[in-house]
């Protein structure tokens, strides 16, 4: 077990709004099913694609979510004229609003539907979902679409750039130097060496692998059909991945802390995206749409940017204690792989059995569109438990600059041999 954490400030008051429209705390009160939840009606996503090499390469975000708006609208039979609000969570496309609006008119939604954008870096996805849950808990709307979506390929992380004074504060220094910088700033301070990196990366390798060579990842999926090719396999993940393999590769960091970061040990760069459709159950319920999840809530955590890869030991417990959980009452976990050191760190402070945490692989092995995670951990999660027949779910990630989210979902759709008979 690593030492423990000393530079998180845990703000967690007791007079905190519960993040559900009801009072009610604990496991039968979040399992409760009210007219008024916020309910999630389908989740899938796109197949992910390579870094400069795979079959996003060369594809817009707007593209990417005309065919993936297209495929929804296709499989769902919903009119998109139903819709009230969109919202898309994605970082570093130039003019997301006015390229994510296109797309949206591109894909059929009438013009009086309305399209924002959210930027949180690698959370931008969840507070996607979290921004349309919110819209519909205030009564503001009924229905909405949250999205996810990246292509790093052709839009890659800009360097940041601040104002001289601004620079002087070290905190503010740190919280705009490079992710892998923060990769090794985690694995020097709390010790976590590179085999232990490797070892945690060779679970999400192999995970992967399996879950595609068995069709885990078909159940998630939705085929897109883009420039006349149908998209409908991840081309990131590497079979055959051992431990040697990953032991021999050199460091990208050199210069950096322990130099422990490598290709094998870190999440990919890739392209793609994922959505989810929200209402409330008394409208999904009237208009016959099948339920497969329910939202129950979200934290936000700020971290010491220097060691940004610790947020999820922040933001875990602060969602859990908003909907009066604990750790054990989560069937599974979808944790961000941003790096093999801070999820190695984040893992063992937590105190989480790795049975439940990733499956099916993490981003180490199926890669980190940052637009897309926050969603595609929820349409993956989601997938999960159908299989199982369990219930509750907790997404959480790392944020860029120095901050950690996390989310609580419920399971209710039907298993998947029953939903198939």
């Amino acid at each position: 077990m690593f030492a423990s954490t000393t530079v998180i400030r845990t703000r967690i008051s007791s007079t905190m709004r519960n993040v559900s429209t009801h009072s009610g705390k604990g496991i039968s009160a979040v399992l409760q099913k009210n007219p008024d939840d916020v309910v999630i009606t389908f989740a899938k996503r796109t197949a992910m694609g390579r870094n400069r090499k795979g079959q996003f390469k060369d594809i817009p975000v707007d593209e990417m979510m005309q065919a993936l708006l297209k495929a929804t609208f296709e499989k769902t039979k919903l009119d998109p004229a139903k819709l009230d609000d969109i919202c898309v969570g994605t970082c570093h496309p130039p003019s997301p609003m006015y390229s994510s609006r296109a797309a949206a008119l591109a894909s059929g939604i009438p013009h009086d539907v309305p399209i924002s954008t959210v930027n949180r870096l690698c959370s931008s996805g969840l507070m996607a979902i979290r921004n349309i849950a919110h819209a519909i808990q205030s009564g503001e709307i009924s229905m909405g679409v949250a999205i996810g979506v990246e292509n790093m390929t052709l839009n890659p992380r800009p360097t940041p750039v601040i104002a001289e004074s601004v620079d002087k504060s070290p905190r503010a220094h740190d919280c705009i130097q490079p992710m892998g910088w923060t990769s090794e700033m985690v694995a020097q301070t709390y010790k976590v060496s590179r085999q232990k990196q490797d070892e945690y990366a060779l679970i999400s390798h192999t995970r992967a692998t399996k879950a595609v060579t068995t069709g885990i990842f078909s159940e998630e999926i939705i085929p897109v059909e883009i420039r006349g090719t149908v998209i409908s396999v991840d081309d990131t993940i590497r079979p055959g991945v051992t431990m040697e393999m990953l032991s021999g590769l050199k460091p990208v960091f050199q210069d950096w802390g322990d130099a422990a970061t490598t290709a094998g040990n870190a999440s990919g760069i890739g392209d793609g995206a994922a959505l989810c459709i929200l209402t409330t159950r008394e409208r999904a319920e009237k208009e016959n749409m099948e339920i497969i999840g329910k939202w129950v809530g979200c934290a936000v955590v700020g971290v010491e940017p220097r060691y940004m890869g610790i947020g999820p030991i922040a933001a875990i417990p602060k969602v859990l204690t908003q909907v009066g959980l604990t750790k054990d009452d989560i069937d599974i976990y979808e944790i961000n792989e941003a790096f093999a050191s801070q999820f190695a760190y984040c893992v063992e402070e937590l105190g989480i059995s790795m049975d439940k945490i990733n499956p099916n692989g993490g981003a180490i092995a199926v890669t980190h569109p940052l637009g897309m995670t926050g969603v595609r951990q929820v349409v993956t999660g989601l997938a999960e438990l159908r299989r199982r027949d369990k219930k509750l779910l907790c997404t959480s990630m790392c944020v860029g600059s120095g901050m950690g989210a996390a989310g609580i979902f419920v399971n209710e759709a039907q298993p998947f041999c029953e939903a198939k008979l």
